[in-house]
């Protein structure tokens, strides 16, 4: 039997809505078609596994989490469609390179079964860097943890277990190897240490407010000369003329 994972199962399970501490984490969830970026994303938010989904459309999942003890922060994860790696590069969808404008925090996922979604990671970690630098004002780049799933695979691994470490190190992240279908406590490790992290950061400071422009003084406006005075003034002004010539 096929079940559709829609946000309904996050409704179900959400917190309250009001923050107390009055702040919002933004997480992308990025990696290749297949490996499992959503189950992870719903097995950290609801603690349960769902083994086959609609093909991912991008959804954006939200919820009132606590960090910390009691300080609670507003949520929200932003799954995205599969980068694809092909002879040509990588096929890569507009929604993820938005997802990482958008986020303050990027998870970058690979699946032990699939070898070809370990080798994407150099470069959507690149694009994280990039997109970062993109953003002008001298950003740094989000925060990047690695995640490997489906370690519980072990007939149909492909990629060795040091291999992913020794990325991570290379990279300068985080990393964690996690199996969404056997083990929660993993998964929801990963994720809330980044919520963690994330939550000590200071707030950005807003823009500044656009300086209220001067109003210049108002200058009157000249009157528009009566027309029945420049009249008589021209006929005093004629008749003058005509005395004159009369006189001579």
């Amino acid at each position: 039997m096929r079940l559709i994972q829609n946000m309904t199962t996050i409704a179900e399970c959400a917190a309250p809505q009001f923050s107390l501490a009055n702040r919002a984490i933004k997480i992308a969830v990025i990696g290749g078609s297949g490996v499992g970026k959503t189950a992870l994303v719903v097995r950290f938010l609801t603690r349960r596994f769902i083994g086959d989904y609609e093909r991912n459309a991008g959804n954006l999942y939200s919820r009132e989490i606590q960090v910390d003890g009691d300080n609670q922060v507003s949520l929200q994860v932003q799954d995205t469609p599969g980068a694809e790696l092909t002879d040509q590069g990588i096929v890569l969808p507009d929604h993820v390179t938005w997802s990482i404008q958008w986020a303050d925090a990027v998870v970058l996922v690979y699946s032990v079964t699939d070898r070809r979604s370990f080798d994407l990671l150099p470069q959507l970690h690149q694009l994280v860097a990039q997109t970062a630098t993109g953003r002008g004002g001298g950003a740094d780049a989000p925060p990047v943890i690695l995640l490997a799933n489906k370690t519980d695979l072990l007939h149909l691994r492909r990629v060795d277990p040091q291999q992913g470490p020794l990325l991570a190190a290379t990279l300068g992240c985080a990393f964690y190897e996690v199996s969404a279908s056997e083990d929660y406590s993993q998964v929801h490790g990963a994720f809330h240490r980044l919520c963690c992290q994330l939550a000590k950061q200071p707030l950005a400071a807003p823009p500044p407010a656009p300086a209220e422009k001067k109003r210049l003084p108002l200058i009157p406006r000249p009157k528009s000369p009566n027309m029945q005075d420049l009249k008589r003034r021209f006929k005093q002004a004629l008749s003058a003329k005509v005395r004159t010539v009369t006189s001579v």
